[in-house]
């Protein structure tokens, strides 16, 4: 039987869900929409079996299939990222961070990063998280005038403290990340660089990025978000060492079973992410978030570090409108058809449950078509809606036009 004879409660949720999707346009930077071929394989009959264990070492038996699915998606990382080993069993980038963690470090150890506060992550030692439950988190900051990495202050942590770890990579940092200058400090101190490049692994991949190989330890990334692969996580390095310690750290150590069914999703998006055809669709990312970024500014809005170089920007909003939150602007963008969400700016006054910020991002509606000349359009929408923000029926009217605008980009097929 199908899911609709089976369960039509489900079914129609999922096709209100779809039609959702193709009815907006998705502008959060942690989103994108896969292909349909990342969607067959996440849901083939690999969801059926137990694999514990790595390929050609397995608890269970029948796994000759599997060992090869996963075989394909750790070569094809390899690949994709240029570098020695690959872990791809990490059900999620947090998953991923934890057993970069523990393979780094022991419990108690002292490590820097950037705070949530400032465009870090929950798992980049948010004081409720493992990270800082387990470990010992500090914190370096942006330089305030620039609102960018202050090497000055990550060295001068590094000094003070002496972490076993280093960590880079952000959640909502909008400029390009200098992994050569890290790993300076890091060996200044003889600390692991760990980066954490869930949001531009795509467009690292794609050359659009630096690389943060050769000069970190681990590599830890989601393989969604500008990979456009299914809800996962994996683990990269060089180290020879470092890989076994990652391997036991995921498995045994943080995780049973693997979910052979997205790893299958994951080969079939490094495969994708191979072609020529997605560096120039990474190229588009960029040139369409610095079209937005630019049609934003010409409309009064602020944007932190005043642009941005990848696929993600952060506006402040209070320029435009003091009292502005970012939750009114992202309830806001929602009824009009435009998927955002609430975020903190450097040095926020607000609490996080409103924020002063929205972040932006371009992966999803690059995928869906969308190019430079659009963005007008898009920013335009935007505009309208936070300034109609108490104005249901504008914002009403404006969603049947956003609606009647994706309708002339499609989903991915």
């Amino acid at each position: 039987m199908n899911l609709q004879q089976t369960d039509p409660q489900i079914a129609e949720l999922i096709a209100l869900e779809a039609k959702r999707q193709e009815s907006t346009l998705e502008l959060i930077a942690s989103e994108n929409h896969v292909s349909r071929a990342v969607l067959a394989a996440a849901g083939s009959c690999l969801t059926n079996k137990y694999a514990e264990g790595y390929p050609n070492a397995r608890y269970y038996q029948a796994c000759g299939y599997y060992d090869q699915v996963e075989t394909l998606a750790i070569e094809r990382a390899k690949q994709l990222f240029n570098c020695k080993f690959a872990n791809v069993q990490a059900h999620s980038g947090a998953n991923a961070n934890l057993a970069a963690f523990m393979a780094l470090m022991q419990p108690g150890d002292p490590f820097i990063s950037l705070n949530l506060a400032s465009g870090g992550h929950l798992s980049h030692g948010m004081k409720l998280n493992t990270s800082a439950i387990f470990y010992k988190a500090a914190h370096y900051e942006l330089d305030p005038k620039t609102e960018t990495i202050d090497f000055n202050s990550v060295r001068a942590k590094a000094k003070e403290l002496k972490p076993k770890m280093i960590l880079c990579g952000y959640s909502a940092y909008p400029r390009m990340i200098d992994f050569a200058k890290f790993r300076e400090i890091a060996d200044e101190v003889g600390a692991f660089l760990l980066a954490d490049i869930a949001h531009i692994a795509g467009l690292v991949s794609a050359g659009v990025h630096p690389s943060p190989f050769p000069h970190c330890h681990v590599v830890t990334t989601t393989t969604h978000k500008t990979l456009r692969g299914p809800r996962g996580g994996l683990i990269l390095t060089n180290d020879e060492h470092l890989a076994k310690a990652v391997n036991r750290s995921v498995f045994p150590g943080s995780q049973g079973g693997p979910l052979m069914h997205i790893i299958a999703a994951k080969a079939v998006a490094f495969h994708e992410a191979l072609q020529p055809a997605f560096k120039t669709y990474a190229q588009q990312i960029v040139k369409n978030a610095s079209a937005l970024a630019a049609a934003l500014t010409q409309r009064g809005y602020r944007l932190t570090s005043g642009g941005t170089d990848t696929h993600l920007m952060l506006v402040d909003l209070r320029a435009k409108s003091e009292s502005l939150t970012g939750a009114d602007a992202a309830n806001a963008l929602e009824a009009a058809g435009i998927i955002a969400n609430k975020n903190g700016v450097p040095n926020d006054p607000r609490p996080p449950k409103f924020t002063s910020g929205v972040r932006l991002g371009t992966p999803a509606i690059t995928t869906r078509g969308l190019k430079e000349s659009d963005m007008e359009t898009v920013a335009n929408f935007i505009d309208r809606a936070m300034m109609n923000k108490d104005n249901p029926d504008a914002l009403a009217a404006i969603r049947g036009e956003v609606a009647a605008f994706a309708a002339k980009f499609p989903m991915p097929h």
